[in-house]
């Protein structure tokens, strides 16, 4: 039976590995400090946070979100160990709350390894307070319990560490800070629940564990559970730690690919469109079969949801290898601390008994993931040919048959994703749409991960052809007269590569050229900004000046900041923190080394865009574990012409939406 506790009411603990839960609705920042007999947190390496997210016995989240599920076991620790406080912060600077007075009261669990809830605390009273103490794993007389505390500091996170006698608190805080938004900027943002005429809202679905048949004799570090019901998020920890912890195999059912966060009672359930599975093999995945009114929406919701099962099974999968490993070094070191064991026979049956231990929990954890790889490739191999265009790759027969769309997409494509675990499954990078935040094509130095060189001109030239195919994807995927395009390439050194924009007549106006096209450009853009934003705070839309382009704006940036001064600049960070809002959206071809002039002024606006790269690279990390997974750009076909046919259908129903 769960122990709701109140503020200051402790709780014995039974289990020695646990997980602590911690919801918001907004997204936190989630940390543990490790005390000493008298409380005392003795340096930062006795924190937990997402610049460090890991220590002996401890794991929590690397980056802010608004679920997190914090690992801990509490025999792990060292001996000196006696007080866990679990600490809940805002992240500051990434335009979120300020203070908890301005969110949902947090709800903070303490569970078994099965999910059963042990003791919980929602934490009430909070106001100005932008960092808290929720609770504290404390040992006394031998015994382990939990205390709800509830301390808030207006002061955020440095004043919290100070608190708790750390020396190097507000170092650390800044620290802490930078790690988050270095993680915000390089995280893929998961997709908000999206509702429709009012009362067709989205329902979190919670995961039923899935028990294993099987049995072992050993158990694995607690990683993420999994998140679609019946879905390959990995395994799930069992209460009893003897007992293995892998998924149960499919019984021949249906299995529910619906994903929790778009789960909903509203809509029917796809119909079913694959012949039944024989009895004891898995049921045979199907293209759409996700909650959503649309197929559009079931297909996004379907790929998203096999987004979030690797990226749990992965990290299912790598948590017990590093438990299998700090296991296997712990009864080395026990078998190696007796002098009389630690030559001979003896000593050697310990260390091949260790490692023998080791490996029959890696081969274990390592089947299980090649089961949910296998379930999701399968998965893979019939939605990806059922993709619409927007989603769809370039070499995908949709293209084929495109045909210029009457109303916009829920989101488009904008490259592919994979972990080293499973390299033969492509998951697509799906943004919604319109754009949230800009983009930032790097065309920096950087080594391909397949270990081919590519010199500066040969990345700047593959940059720009990746924004050129970013950019055609967007303007195939909206309506005539919906999405309206500027390029500013002052040096005129992208011109091979914008050919197709050019020669096809889809662009608002010729490229930009030098520091005039530069302030003329941004300059209409920047009024436009105002405009819109004068008259939506006005309550006056239908004031806009005659003529005035209502569809959505594009901004390609070529070879910044080339042609740019103080004023340019100043215009540029202003068309990247308000524009979206208004309809205004910045992709820049750029690298950063260029702009280094610049100093910190500009790490604001590297931060806001969202950074993608024109060779495979492992620079974004998913949204749930925050694992970094290797991004490849959504290239066409080697001599292929499929975007210059998709920008001259473009082109065509512009001019005749015109007449």
């Amino acid at each position: 039976m769960t122990a709701e506790l109140v503020r200051g009411q402790n709780h014995p603990l039974s289990q020695a590995r646990l997980e602590i839960r911690v919801s918001a609705g907004k997204p936190i920042v989630a940390g543990i400090t490790i005390g000493d007999a008298d409380g005392a947190v003795r340096g930062v390496e006795w924190v937990a946070h997402p610049g460090a997210p890991t220590l002996p016995g401890l794991e929590v989240s690397r980056q802010a979100a608004a679920d997190h599920r914090l690992a801990v076991d509490l025999d792990a620790l060292p001996e000196a160990v006696h007080r866990l406080s679990v600490l809940l912060a805002l992240p500051v600077g990434v335009g979120g709350p300020l203070s908890f007075g301005a969110v949902a009261a947090p709800f903070v669990a303490v569970t078994g390894l099965d999910g059963t809830e042990v003791a919980s605390y929602t934490i009430t009273g909070l106001d100005a307070e932008s960092a808290v103490v929720a609770l504290e794993l404390y040992r006394r007389q031998g015994a382990w319990k939990v205390r709800a505390v509830g301390q808030g500091y207006a002061g955020g996170l440095a004043e919290l560490l100070t608190d708790q006698g750390l020396p190097q608190a507000r170092q650390l805080a800044a620290t802490i800070n930078d790690a988050v938004a270095s993680g915000v900027a390089r995280s893929v943002a998961a997709p908000p629940p999206r509702t429709q005429d009012g009362d067709r809202t989205r329902q979190t679905a919670a995961p039923a564990p899935r028990p294993d048949p099987s049995g072992s004799p050993y158990g694995t570090f607690p990683g993420p559970a999994p998140t679609r019901p019946g879905g390959y998020g990995g395994p799930t920890p069992p209460a009893d730690p003897s007992a293995v912890t892998q998924p149960s195999a499919p019984t021949g059912g249906p299995v529910d690919y619906s994903h929790p966060r778009r789960a909903n009672a509203a809509p029917p359930p796809p119909p079913p469109t694959a012949p039944p599975s024989a009895p004891g093999h898995p049921a045979r995945p199907v293209a759409g079969d996700a909650t959503g009114w649309s197929m559009e929406e079931r297909l996004y919701n379907q790929v998203w949801g096999m987004f979030e099962d690797l990226a749990r099974a992965v990290a299912s999968y790598r948590s017990a290898v590093d438990f299998a490993e700090s296991r296997m070094d712990k009864e080395l070191d026990q078998a190696l601390s007796d002098p009389r064991s630690r030559i001979g026979r003896q000593g050697d049956a310990a260390r091949e008994a260790a490692r023998a231990k080791h490996d029959q929990l890696v081969d274990q954890a390592r089947q299980s993931l090649d089961r949910d790889v296998a379930q999701l490739v399968s998965e893979a191999e019939v939605v990806e040919p059922a993709l619409p265009a927007a989603y769809a790759r370039w070499d995908n027969p949709v293209w084929h048959a495109y045909r210029v769309p009457m109303e916009m997409p829920m989101a488009m494509r904008l490259g592919d994703l994979h972990v080293p675990e499973s390299e033969q499954l492509r998951i697509p990078l799906l943004a919604r749409l319109p754009l949230e935040r800009g983009i930032w094509v790097d065309a920096g130095r950087a080594g391909a991960l397949d270990g081919a060189f590519n010199d500066a001109y040969d990345l700047r030239r593959l940059a720009m052809e990746a924004a050129v195919s970013h950019t055609a994807r967007l303007l195939a995927v909206h309506p005539p007269g919906e999405f309206t395009v500027h390029v500013i390439d002052a040096a005129g050194s992208g011109a091979q590569a914008l050919a197709p924009l050019v020669q096809t007549g889809v662009l608002a106006a010729p490229p930009a050229q030098g520091a005039a096209g530069v302030m003329d450009t941004l300059g209409r853009l920047t009024q436009r900004v105002d405009l819109v934003q004068m008259a939506v705070r006005g309550g006056a839309s239908d004031a806009l000046p005659p003529g005035f382009d209502t569809a959505q704006q594009l901004l390609v940036v070529n070879d910044f900041p080339h042609g740019f001064d103080d004023r340019a600049v100043t215009q540029l960070r202003y068309l990247a923190d308000e524009g979206p809002a208004v309809g205004v959206h910045l992709m820049m071809v750029a690298d950063r080394e260029d702009a280094s002039a610049y100093g910190p002024l500009l790490d604001p606006l590297w931060r806001s865009l969202l950074r993608l790269t024109p060779v495979p690279d492992d620079h974004l990390a998913d949204p749930w574990v925050g694992h970094a997974w290797t991004y490849e750009p959504p290239l066409a076909p080697p001599g292929s012409q499929v975007i210059t046919q998709a920008l001259h259908q473009v082109a065509d129903a512009r001019r005749a939406w015109d007449r």
